[in-house]
């Protein structure tokens, strides 16, 4: 049995990721309120939202794999999210620029009843950057919906030195982890198909 997938997100790169791996999936966005409650750490929030994003499509779709995630970027112990403008996207990047940062994106699976989440934690160092290519860069206007005000897979992949942990969690959906976690909800990957586990 091949259920149907949906990712209860709107971000193009979770579905580019998707696609990638072959997933087919329809998209169900959960338009959930993303605030931090107080006291909540970095972490903890993450997981927490992919969670109800995932949940909350899950109760409208039954018969449904649902995929819900969420990824924050972390300065210093605190939150960088989108930026409202293109005066503080310029500000998050100059805080970013030259130093070494968090990413953490959280994944969340529910099916059949079942929920699995997990995160991962990747370390990413920007390079030196100079306040006209700051000015640049936030001129292109990719990282305008992108927490922290970047995103690596497009022009921002000239701007980050290294990362330390998995290039596709900074992209906003560690597979990895996914692949884990549909196992641990009773399904299993088999290269481009998921499937009910229950045959092994």
């Amino acid at each position: 049995m091949i259920p149907k997938v949906v990712l209860a997100s709107a971000s193009p790169r979770r579905r580019e990721l998707l696609t990638l791996v072959g997933i087919e999936h329809v998209v169900v966005p959960s338009h959930l309120d993303e605030t931090m409650h107080p006291g909540e750490q970095p972490g903890p929030h993450a997981r927490r939202l992919a969670v109800e994003k995932a949940t909350a499509i899950a109760a409208s779709h039954r018969d449904a794999v649902v995929i819900g995630a969420d990824t924050v970027v972390v300065l210093d112990g605190k939150v960088l999210g989108k930026p409202a403008s293109p005066e503080v996207a310029r500000e998050m990047l100059r805080a970013l620029n030259g130093r070494t940062h968090t990413v953490i994106t959280a994944v969340a699976v529910s099916y059949a009843g079942r929920t699995g989440e997990a995160a991962e934690e990747v370390s990413v160092t920007f390079r030196q950057l100079s306040d006209d290519e700051i000015d640049a860069y936030v001129a292109t206007r990719e990282g305008m919906d992108k927490a922290g005000a970047y995103g690596i897979q497009g022009f921002g992949a000239t701007i980050v030195e290294r990362i330390a942990g998995d290039f596709f969690a900074v992209m906003g959906l560690p597979l990895v982890r996914l692949i884990s976690l549909l196992r641990d909800v009773g399904l299993r990957y088999r290269f481009g198909n998921v499937e009910s586990a229950a045959a092994e």
